[in-house]
């Protein structure tokens, strides 16, 4: 297989570096092109000093290039060069050089499951007119696609599993005073600091309930989800004739970045974990008691809806989750929070990617000035 030429988008959040980790393993068989970063310019320097890219995306105008040629990430993830974009942003704000390399034809390996979130209609029939590729990362929808690859009949039931975060096991009512330190001790997964947060919440398990949906074309009602404290099955597929498939492995993200960026190939690689059955033990699993999580029920509630209210729902949390890491909101606010933002939004039904980008920037800022006095709601 010929060299793959890669951009990273947010290459130095937790996905990013983990990508990077996998392109060390291979680096006969992976080739960084550009990378695209925010404000950790101390990291994306010593990236740039280490892979050399050709192209980077930085919010500082006054970073040491090395060579490296400053672009918008919209512009380098179109570039005629590039074989594949690895999105691994967080949060909104990947949208616009997601959609810029979907436009471009390119196959991207999508971690950033707020851009089909926001726009998962829009976006995967965008995706099939340019002939696009969207290969799942997220481990759950990963594990999905993985179970699903090379069957002949569709699935009738997906199944996906949720650790239930950092609290999980414990009342909404106990959670009053925890603080954001407590939050981010997720108890199987080293994750990013939102993320993190919305798995505490399962904010994140129903995004990846809409990213499941709109992904793999199939309907809420045929979509499950279950606790499985162990996280070392990332998710399961039922068939017709009752049988089921699972995916399993350790709960690293490398496997799925490295599946993405391979695919169709698996390749060998010392540096990922394996799984030993007997070492692992037991694997349990519970149904999941909406009570505990309110921010579930509130997410598919508004993603039903359709329109955008998804993407308002993706602004609402970005924010929330923000005002809770800053300490100007309590975390069994968050949920009230984000249903305040979206009694005041007015969707756009018939929407484009546009209305969607618009919707989610507004939910954000709404949030963000309703709350900025620090209050609790």
């Amino acid at each position: 297989m010929e060299r793959r030429r890669l951009v990273i988008l947010g290459s130095t959040g937790s996905v990013g570096r983990q990508t990077l980790d996998v392109v060390r393993a291979f680096p006969d068989a992976l080739e960084v092109v550009g990378l695209c970063a925010g404000n950790n310019i101390e990291l994306l320097k010593q990236q740039i000093d280490e892979f050399k890219p050709g192209y980077i995306s930085s919010a500082s105008e006054t970073i040491d290039h090395n060579g490296a040629r400053q672009m918008p990430a919209e512009e380098i993830v179109s570039l005629p060069e590039v074989d594949i974009v690895m999105a691994a942003t967080v949060g909104c704000a990947g949208m616009s050089p997601v959609m810029a390399a979907i436009d471009a034809g390119k196959t991207i390996a999508l971690a950033n499951k707020e851009v089909i979130v926001m726009a998962g209609e829009v976006l995967m029939r965008r995706a099939a007119e340019t002939g696009a590729k969207i290969l799942p990362v997220d481990s759950e929808p990963s594990a999905l696609w993985q179970c699903i690859e090379g069957e002949k009949s569709p699935p009738e039931r997906f199944i996906i599993t949720a650790s239930g975060g950092a609290f999980r096991g414990r009342k909404w009512e106990s959670l009053h005073d925890v603080s954001p330190a407590e939050a981010l001790k997720h108890p199987t997964w080293t994750m990013g600091a939102k993320i993190t947060i919305d798995s505490a919440t399962l904010m994140n398990k129903a995004f990846e309930v809409i990213e499941t949906r709109w992904m793999f074309d199939i309907p809420y009602e045929r979509i499950d989800v279950v606790i499985h404290r162990q996280s070392i099955i990332h998710s399961m597929a039922e068939f017709a004739d009752g049988s089921v498939k699972a995916q399993l492995g350790p709960p690293d993200m490398r496997h799925p970045i490295q599946l993405a960026l391979f695919y169709p190939d698996r390749r060998h690689n010392d540096e990922l974990p394996r799984f030993d059955p007997v070492k692992t033990g037991s694997l349990t699993f519970e149904e999941m008691d909406s009570s505990l999580y309110p921010c579930f029920d509130l997410a598919l509630d508004h993603a039903k809806l359709g329109g955008t209210w998804p993407a308002a729902l993706a602004g609402a949390d970005e924010a929330a989750v923000y005002l809770f890491l800053d300490g100007r909101i309590r975390f069994t606010d968050i949920p009230d929070v984000v249903a305040s933002t979206l009694a005041s939004h007015q969707p756009v039904m018939n929407h484009s990617i546009e209305d969607a980008v618009q919707a989610a920037a507004w939910a954000t800022d709404y949030t963000l000035a309703k709350h900025a006095t620090g209050a609790s709601v």
